[in-house]
């Protein structure tokens, strides 16, 4: 093959694997082309159906349940149990087939990454509910623009509320505080600092955590019992009333604008430019980035007041993003939407996509940390893991019999492959065994 035209497929290879979550028809023959280009063109708002309840109507339903419950009656049906954690497996399904299907695979890894990022744990039946909706109804459509934004858009999401019981948090010198003797809640505001924005190094002190606390009290969830309406509920009379100081900075008392003008002067923050640049190129490039790539995009971010789709054009524009040579392990959904994307796999029962990961060891929303789930390989190489890997591949090669894997591996790796592996695949006994090599291959494992 001419070297000009293997070096044009195998960058093609490079945009489709390592930015996005793997190729599937002809994309590495269009991301071939103009890749860079491609790749912009990638990000698109990621679109949900309204077939799903959302957070105002899981709320609702949890409070009938447990009106429900509490009565002497005891009305409760198996439906009713059963549908957060229906939500739960029905929403997550979703959006790993709208990945596998998608033709902007990219926007949807990018929207994994920010899931993870601010991640919730589906802890309790309410959780269960809440869970899946936080990415559905905040992160998504503020995926594109400014960090502030999407920021904002979370941590006054019921989700993230409920989770890090900020809906709990009443200032002590407030007339909700005074009246039911009840404190501050720091969870929301430590996680913000730590995992969201500045990081777990960043620039803060205790001071900070309990200014930054003491300025989102208020910031609740609607109570059913007593007024109208679901969702965000900002309680003036549950908010620490005074001035704060935040980082060095002052802040006028001010209600609920208090809080949100933290959070905005966060967001621009010289710490959080560096700790989300570096996540966001140790996840889609290197697990060490290069300090060149990293400095441009934090001057991205400053020119452009954290504009994530500008920051993200600029990963892709650095040639340090391009290095030949694999440079990630997939994590198991990486692993399972690649795979399914490779075999253009038609719908798969939600609840056999949610098992899959489940078996792989990351369960949709079961990370069980704010935190989030790993993003170092090593944590997912363990002898464990891998068996698992195989497994799961075994299984998915058996119900895809006809296919051919000599055709995938030239569709979604092209020239990238090694000798070993291509000979490997070709000679393989049966159709099933060959899947299974290719799947499990070092070039198809790695990104």
């Amino acid at each position: 093959m001419d070297v000009i035209l293997k070096k044009f497929i195998n960058q093609g290879v490079i945009a489709a694997n390592r930015f996005g979550y793997g190729a599937c028809r002809d994309e590495v023959i269009l991301a071939s082309v103009a890749p860079i280009n491609w790749l912009k063109s990638q990000l698109q708002p990621p679109t949900f159906s309204d077939e799903f309840p959302t957070s105002e109507e899981i709320l609702q339903q949890h409070f009938k349940f447990t009106q429900n419950k509490n009565s002497k009656r005891k009305t409760i049906n198996k439906v009713s149990k059963n549908y957060a954690r229906k939500a739960l497996v029905d929403m997550s399904a979703d959006t790993i087939m709208r990945t596998i299907n998608s033709s902007n695979s990219v926007s949807w890894k990018l929207l994994d990454f920010f899931s993870n990022h601010f991640s919730v744990s589906a802890n309790g039946r309410l959780m269960t509910g809440l869970a899946a909706t936080l990415e559905r109804e905040a992160i998504a459509p503020n995926l594109l623009g400014r960090f502030e934004d999407l920021l904002i858009a979370v941590e006054q999401h019921p989700a993230m509320l409920i989770y890090l019981n900020n809906e709990r948090s009443f200032g002590e010198n407030s007339r909700l505080g005074k009246k039911r003797k009840t404190g501050l809640n720091e969870n929301l505001a430590r996680e913000i600092l730590e995992l969201h924005t500045l990081g777990v190094n960043g620039p803060y002190r205790q001071h900070d955590v309990t200014e930054l606390a003491k300025a989102i009290t208020g910031w609740s969830v609607v109570n059913l019992k007593r007024e109208q309406g679901s969702g965000f509920k900002f309680r003036s009379f549950a908010h620490e009333p005074g001035n704060r100081k935040l980082l060095g900075k002052k802040y006028q008392a001010g209600g609920i604008n208090q809080g949100e003008q933290m959070l905005r002067d966060i967001a621009v923050d010289p710490a959080t430019a560096k700790y989300i640049c570096f996540k966001l190129a140790h996840h889609f490039v290197s697990e060490q980035p290069e300090q060149t790539l990293l400095k441009r995009m934090e001057t991205t971010w400053h020119k452009t007041k954290g504009n994530i789709k500008q920051v993200m054009f600029t990963l892709f524009e650095a040639p340090e993003s391009w290095v030949e040579q694999p440079q990630k392990f997939k994590s198991p959904r990486e692993l399972l939407i690649s795979s399914l994307r490779a075999l253009a796999s038609k719908p798969l029962a939600d609840k056999l996509l949610f098992n899959s990961l489940i078996s792989l060891g990351q369960q949709p929303f079961n990370s069980g940390s704010p935190a989030g789930y790993s993003d170092q390989e090593n944590d997912w190489l363990g002898a464990s893991a891998l068996m698992a890997r195989i497994d799961w591949v075994s299984r998915v090669a058996s119900y895809r019999k006809r296919v051919n894997a000599e055709t995938i591996m030239k569709s979604v790796l092209g020239n990238t492959v090694s000798e070993l592996t291509y000979q490997s695949v070709l000679r393989a006994e049966s159709r099933k065994q060959a899947l299974i090599l290719l799947f499990m291959s070092p070039e198809f494992q790695r990104r």
